[in-house]
């Protein structure tokens, strides 16, 4: 005779399992903060994730399943600092989806950095959103104000302070952007007519922005020897900080060339000291050996570039302020390491894919002279890759538990295709400078932490399904500084917002990219 309990049992149908539009089975998680892994499921339902954990105790049945067997699964990797404008502006469908980030793994990137806001350099976040919104994108796209897209719009390219009536109309641009939903006041004073503000100009002007939440994101004034160096730049960006009462986040943090490398460890004592006493500081770096700027920035003085390139170009001319350039720019060459430090990479040019130091063989000129020749030609820009950072500094930053990944991506670096599997093969699989779980926590969930990203990052329920899955056995940058444009292998899927944007290791061609909006304090926009 049955028990009454079995009894009760045998008359009970069986519970209904859940229903998921996904379940990844099987992978290797790592869900974005955690320092060790589990082997279990990842259930999806919209574009949300509603289960992580062990395999047997899901409760979801997907109407699609993906074996994960021997890969990693964790939360899309976050770019916080790139230059893919032209792909969110782009005129196709196919230039909109962001391959060469899409392809890495990443679900979300900023732009807006380095001071220069939206696209050609306008102060412009709520039609930047609203174009992604209406046109599609691939990725989640977070923005900043652009401090030298504010200050060209009301002072243009002069060596010069505002008046008391710029500086207000500088910071009502600020207050609007960052009401639009920017994440904050990005700068980049390195970078003329921004490096021509004085630190009390951009203090009053970051306030607007740190009244309505925002970071200051820095390039910042120096990070080298070439006017205040790198140490004492690093202190006036955490002044500024201080005195706008905001969070202070360094981007693409480094020691450049020869006169600081080696010098890391100071760096980083400086910023530790500033942590210590409150400042929420923070930063970004990439796994490369060499920057991507141009010849411009790299070499010239800056008082060279006060009023634009038609009065550069003018300085030129004149033999006398031609000679003060020259004398400057050897300086400057030396600093980065010389004229074989410089990659030039501007395609379908001449020099393009040649070092500096073979230009000027060439030619039969010296190398300063070779670049004055290829700035006064290039109407649209230089572009180079300037090989300047010591491994040793690049090792002590990236280990650093406030430092976060970032790819700087911008056209002719491989960084733009390849930052983040070179990370993982470079400093995780060959130098082991770092975890397999350090890597994908500061590629993803603290990354969105330290931007107050809501709902991403981590692979939790209730947050966002933006899941990468990748082979560890092939996972692997493919792109080097002789061919940049080369797509990333080894992810084979890829979630946006609960969307497959990567299957069978290939895009499916959509675009589920989504705004990603600062949401101001109550009050701060009325």
């Amino acid at each position: 005779m049955l028990s009454a309990i079995a009894a009760t049992l045998l008359a009970t149908p069986a519970l209904a399992q859940k229903q998921a539009d996904l379940v990844i089975s099987g992978g290797t998680i790592y869900d974005g903060s955690s320092p060790t892994p589990i082997t279990g499921d990842v259930a999806i339902l919209a574009d949300r994730i509603v289960y992580v954990g062990p395999s047997a105790a899901n409760p979801y049945a997907g109407k699609r399943t993906i074996s994960a067997k021997g890969q990693i699964v964790a939360p899309g990797f976050i770019d916080p600092h790139t230059h893919a404008d032209a792909f969110f502006m782009g005129k196709t469908a196919q230039e909109r989806l962001v391959l060469p980030w899409l392809m890495q793994g990443v679900t979300t990137i900023f732009t807006g950095v380095d001071g220069y806001g939206q696209p050609g350099g306008k102060v412009a976040v709520g039609k930047l959103f609203d174009h992604v919104k209406t046109n599609g994108v691939g990725l989640n796209l977070g923005t900043y104000v652009g401090f030298g897209a504010v200050r060209g719009a009301v002072i243009g390219e002069a060596d010069r302070p505002p008046t008391a009536d710029e500086l207000a109309r500088m910071k009502s641009l600020v207050a609007t952007g960052m009401c639009e939903g920017a994440l904050g006041l990005s700068a980049g004073l390195f970078y003329a007519p921004q490096s021509f503000a004085k630190t009390d100009e951009v203090v009053a002007v970051a306030r607007e922005a740190a009244r309505r939440g925002g970071v200051y994101d820095t390039h910042q004034r120096d990070e080298s020897s070439y006017n205040i160096g790198v140490m004492n730049s690093t202190r006036e960006a955490i002044s500024i900080g201080q005195q706008a009462g905001m969070p202070v986040h360094f981007a693409h943090l480094k020691t450049l060339g020869v006169d600081v490398q080696g010098k890391a460890a100071e760096l980083v004592s400086i910023i530790d000291e500033a942590r210590a006493k409150g400042l929420n500081v923070t930063a970004d770096q990439y796994p490369w050996e060499a920057s991507g700027s141009a010849l411009e920035p790299s070499l010239l003085p800056r008082w060279a570039l006060d009023g634009g390139r038609p009065a550069m170009l003018a300085r030129f001319a004149d033999p006398a302020q031609l000679a003060r350039i020259r004398t400057e720019m050897v300086e400057n060459l030396r600093r980065r390491g010389g004229a074989q430090s410089l990659l030039l990479t501007r395609p379908g040019l001449p020099w393009s894919g040649k070092r500096l130091s073979e230009i000027a063989a060439i030619w039969g000129v010296e190398p300063v002279d070779a670049a004055l020749r290829i700035i006064r030609e290039s109407e649209n820009g230089t572009a180079v890759v300037s090989f300047n950072m010591a491994e040793g500094d690049i090792k002590l930053l990236m280990q650093q538990p406030w430092v976060v990944t970032s790819s700087d991506g911008s056209a002719g670096h491989p960084r733009m295709y390849a930052t983040f599997p070179q990370k993982y093969a470079k400093y995780v699989l060959q130098e082991h400078t770092i975890s397999l779980a350090d890597f994908i926590n500061s590629s993803t969930g603290r990354t969105a932490d330290q931007f107050r990203l809501q709902g991403r990052g981590h692979l939790r329920p209730g947050y966002y399904a933006d899941v990468v899955v990748f082979d560890p056995a092939t996972y692997r940058p493919r792109a080097d500084y002789l061919n940049p444009t080369e797509l990333t292998t080894g992810v084979t899927t890829l979630l946006v917002n609960g969307q497959l944007a990567i299957d069978g290791g290939k895009p499916t061609g959509t675009a589920a990219g989504r705004p990603i909006r600062h949401i101001p304090p109550s009050g701060s926009c009325d």
